[in-house]
């Protein structure tokens, strides 16, 4: 028979104060908070697809006058991505974001930026340019965001099938990392482009 350890010996309570530390406290905050945030990324990573079959309507103008709607994206894949230019996390991500329209574009994928700022236009121009983006940019209002369902933080990125569905939504900068595999599937799934033709 094993010998009781002075552990096993405190009262149920003092075992816990053990336990209830600042930085035991800390890290489970830390792991509730970022699992929801999380999950998206894994769904994406691994191909689980959306529950919500939602087709966002939508019409925009990009920075250089193209005319972009749901309707006329239909039989692409299309990678939305909100954001801002006063969005540190976002800044971050451009870059890989441009790598990503630059290896997909000749496959069939679109990268389409929706910028939410609210300042003059030509600082947004200017951003885009001072980064070498040449996806295309629109700046729209929030009737557009809620066209997608609307956004809980930025960035915010929307994968959108050749059908205009939606199949995958994550936030934060790490999702052009986590789509690369769903937009993979995406492009290679023949029964959707097929759907479309």
């Amino acid at each position: 028979m094993a010998e009781p350890t002075a552990e096993s010996t405190l009262p149920a309570p003092r075992r816990w104060s053990r336990w209830l530390t600042l930085s035991n406290a800390i890290t489970v905050a830390v792991v509730v908070w970022a699992v929801p945030r999380c999950w998206p990324h894994v769904e994406a990573l691994v191909g689980v697809r959306a529950r919500d079959a939602r087709r966002p309507d939508y019409m925009v103008t990009t920075r250089s006058g193209e005319l972009l709607t749901s309707a006329s994206l239909r039989g692409k894949v299309v990678l939305v991505n909100v954001w801002a230019t006063w969005c540190p996390p976002c800044r971050a991500e451009m870059p890989a974001l441009q790598q990503l329209a630059d290896a997909y574009a000749a496959e069939g994928m679109v990268l389409l930026g929706l910028s939410v700022d609210r300042g003059s236009a030509g600082e947004v121009d200017a951003f885009l340019a001072e980064r070498g983006i040449t996806y295309p940019v629109a700046i729209v209002d929030d009737q557009v965001i809620a066209a997608f369902g609307g956004v809980r933080g930025y960035p915010t990125s929307f994968l959108v099938d050749r059908q205009g569905v939606v199949q995958h939504t994550v936030m934060g900068p790490v999702a052009p990392l986590t789509l690369r595999p769903a937009i993979r599937r995406l492009l290679a799934d023949s029964t959707v482009a097929e759907g479309v033709r």
